[in-house]
This record gives structure tokens, C-alpha cells and sequence, in this order.
């Protein structure tokens, strides 16, 4: 265990930070972020036909076509959020998760509008809790920690 010098708690290299509050917050970040994007996809999987029509009306996702776009979308808001919870191949998961939420704001032009700023904001916070999960990594409470610990032995 590290001494808590002034230095260390400035640049937050100090043991209750580093093993105490730094895992739970990644946690508490994973699951948060995980169950907005996870609730989506079960929506989505509710009335399929309404999500593909959405797709071809509402969202104008560049490239792909809207069918495509609402298979993908829909499998990632379901897939990766599991990964996150679990802490399982985590930075790829966030990473995934952080650009469908770059696409959705791109693709859904009422967030750029005044009604829709609130909308916008929230994409804006679960982007940065993903880039903050892709740049620190998943944290002690994870399968991808308990991988590492072995993989380095």
C-alpha cells in the first residue's frame, strides 16, 4: 500500500482513490451507461416493425440502409451494454457503445433543435461516462481485471 502523500492525492495516485473510489466509480459508470443504452435495445425489440419504420422516417443514419441501421443498432444496445455490466472485453464495448451514441445524435436531427436539447445533453454525459470507461478501463470489479491479473502472471 502507497503512503497518501499531498502529491499522490493531487494527481490522485494514492490507495483510497486508486482502490477504493476509482472502481466503483467505473462500476457505477459501466452499469448507468450500460442500462440506458441496454433499455433502448429491449424497446427497440419490442415492436420491430415500429423500429425499422422509425429508421426509415425519423433517424437518417448515413450509409447504411435503415433496416441495417436498426439490426446494428439494435444488437449493439443489446450486446456491448452486457460486456460493460460484466466488465468483459470493456474498452471495446465502450468504445462501440461511444460511437452508435456519436451516430444517434448525428442521425436524429430533432436532438439539434431547442425541444430536443435535453435529449442532446444526455447523449453528451453518456458519451463522456463511455470515453471515460474506453481511456481508464473497466476497473478491479471486472472480468477483463481478473484476465489481466492472470495473463501477466
Amino acid at each position: 500500500m502507497k503512503p497518501i502523500s499531498l502529491a499522490g492525492f493531487l494527481m490522485a495516485d494514492c490507495w483510497p482513490l486508486d482502490l477504493i473510489l476509482k472502481p466503483f466509480t467505473l462500476l457505477a459508470l459501466r452499469i448507468y451507461v450500460a442500462w440506458m443504452f441496454f433499455e433502448s435495445g429491449l424497446v427497440k425489440i419490442q415492436s420491430w416493425s415500429s423500429t425499422v419504420s422509425l429508421f426509415e422516417t425519423e433517424y437518417q443514419v448515413p450509409i447504411l440502409s435503415p433496416e441495417w441501421a436498426a439490426y446494428l443498432a439494435t444488437g449493439a444496445e443489446l450486446i456491448l451494454p452486457v460486456l460493460l455490466v460484466f466488465g468483459c472485453l470493456t474498452r471495446p464495448a465502450a468504445l462501440g457503445l461511444f460511437v452508435l451514441n456519436i451516430v444517434a445524435v448525428i442521425a436524429y436531427p430533432y436532438l439539434w433543435t431547442v425541444a430536443g436539447a435535453g435529449g442532446f445533453w444526455q447523449h453528451v454525459t453518456w458519451g463522456t461516462m463511455l470515453w471515460v470507461v474506453f481511456v481508464f478501463g473497466p476497473g478491479r470489479f471486472a472480468l477483463d481485471y481478473l484476465w489481466s491479473q492472470r495473463l501477466a502472471k
